[in-house]
């Protein structure tokens, strides 16, 4: 991503479609103080920078079957590029591990797990404990959540 000086307007834009993706652009340029063909062209580039990756959704996991969520802190037995880039691209195909996150520290790897029950947790455990270069797993369940804020805190002076 080539850098870009964002401007306070910009800052609006991200902030606001960062919090309602759907929001039309008619909307949008009445928050950000500007008309609606500028605000298009403002996100259109901040698309193109790559400010924008996406538009997504926020399902209710619950209501279709996913009632565990779970963190598993894995730690494998080699940092090679060869052995991390094994794992991600294993774990990339398991379509109930929503997020990978490689790791300084103790563990390689914290990965978000969601399963449609206990059970189906530990499946999910007991394959990733089996897993090729996989020296050790931990996981910690989900009981509650207090706070769920997608993307990252964006100051509009």
């Amino acid at each position: 991503m080539r850098r870009v000086k964002l401007d306070q307007i910009d800052r609006r834009i991200l902030r606001d479609l960062q919090a309602d993706g759907r929001m039309t652009n008619v909307a949008l340029a009445r928050r950000a103080g500007i008309s609606a063909p500028p605000c298009l062209r403002r996100v259109r580039a901040l698309e193109e920078t790559g400010f924008i990756h996406g538009y997504h959704a926020d399902i209710d996991r619950e209501a279709l079957g996913y009632e565990v969520t779970f963190f598993a802190l894995v730690g494998l037995d080699g940092q090679s590029e060869a052995v991390l880039g094994e794992f991600s691209a294993m774990v990339g195909e398991w379509p109930e591990v929503r997020e990978c996150h490689m790791c300084r520290g103790p563990d390689d790897f914290v990965l978000k797990i969601v399963a449609r029950n206990t059970a189906h947790e530990n499946e999910l455990t007991d394959r990733l404990t089996a897993a090729r270069n996989v020296a050790t797993v931990r996981t910690v369940q989900v009981i509650r959540v207090s706070k769920s804020e997608p993307g990252i805190p964006i100051e509009v002076d």
